[in-house]
């Protein structure tokens, strides 16, 4: 069990950080926006490899979400959070207001225009800007050597490294790949609101997703599995289907525009009752 400092300003995150770099230590930052689960610990124990010093964030950021999705609902649940952070040897929490993030007379927008469109974005319209503007300010609040992302959400992912890469963030962005119940369902907050009669069918997203992976590599068509793999998610009960692709693995262009030999990654997102989720799992 760690002494977990919990700060709740810009000024005292930086101060404790400062204090931290004058001895010598690095620093490994992990942002969240609560809810915490053991996907969230497996980026802080990874986080722990790379750094002498774990910063977690909690935040659940407003402009993310459109109007018409989950914020007021989110799950906030700070006290656990806060002890499943200390059992875990976190040493600090940055836990803000979002008059802290965003004071009055904020207005700039961090956009990430091309990874952004397509997939994900087509869909949440907005979420991408909001996800780098937040990025890009907590990274220049904590300026850790290295910040751990989940490849569950991959789009996301990449819309971050790109963001870093292009506004020279001296920051090492590090992507663990997903963690999966033992059934192969990918963790994630927002699978507390499933049913159970949805809870048993929501593994079939991975299954249905390496079936698709398992027929490229075989050499079929990537427009031919991706249509038997959507075929397959709706008779497995998802709908709506926003999207079962097959994408270059860091530009997200679509596997038609691939160089040959170029990593690819399948990635589908879909509604199983009033549940939206997202799965990706590398082809080559």
């Amino acid at each position: 069990m760690s002494n977990l400092e919990i700060v709740r300003t810009v000024h005292e995150l930086r101060d404790t950080v400062a204090g931290w770099r004058r001895a010598g230590e690095t620093v490994g930052l992990v942002p969240t926006m609560g809810a915490l689960h053991m996907a969230h610990m497996a980026l802080v124990d990874e986080a722990r490899k790379h750094a002498d010093r774990v910063v977690a964030t909690i935040f659940v950021n407003p402009t993310q979400f459109a109007p018409d999705e989950d914020f007021s609902s989110y799950p906030r649940r700070e006290a656990r959070d806060i002890e499943t952070l200390r059992d875990h040897g976190v040493d600090l929490l940055f836990a803000p207001g979002v008059e802290e993030m965003y004071p009055s007379g904020f207005e700039t927008i961090v956009d990430v225009p091309d990874i952004s469109q397509g997939l994900c974005g087509d869909h949440r319209p907005g979420h991408f800007a909001g996800v780098a503007t937040i990025v890009t300010k907590l990274l220049l609040q904590a300026l850790p050597d290295c910040a751990v992302f989940g490849e569950k959400d991959y789009q996301q992912l990449q819309v971050i490294r790109r963001l870093a890469l292009d506004l020279d963030i001296p920051v090492r962005i590090i992507g663990l790949p997903t963690v999966r119940e033992a059934d192969g369902l990918a963790v994630s907050s927002r699978n507390a609101y499933l049913s159970p009669a949805d809870r048993a069918v929501a593994p079939q997203m991975h299954v249905i997703l390496t079936g698709v992976v398992d027929r490229v590599r075989a050499g079929e068509a990537v427009s031919v599995a991706c249509a038997a793999g959507h075929e397959a998610l709706a008779a497995a009960g998802f709908s709506p289907i926003e999207y079962l692709e097959v994408r270059t693995a860091d530009t997200l262009l679509p596997a038609d525009q691939a160089a040959a030999g170029m990593p690819l990654r399948a990635l589908a997102a879909a509604w199983l009752g009033e549940t939206r989720l997202i799965d990706n799992i590398p082809v080559v």
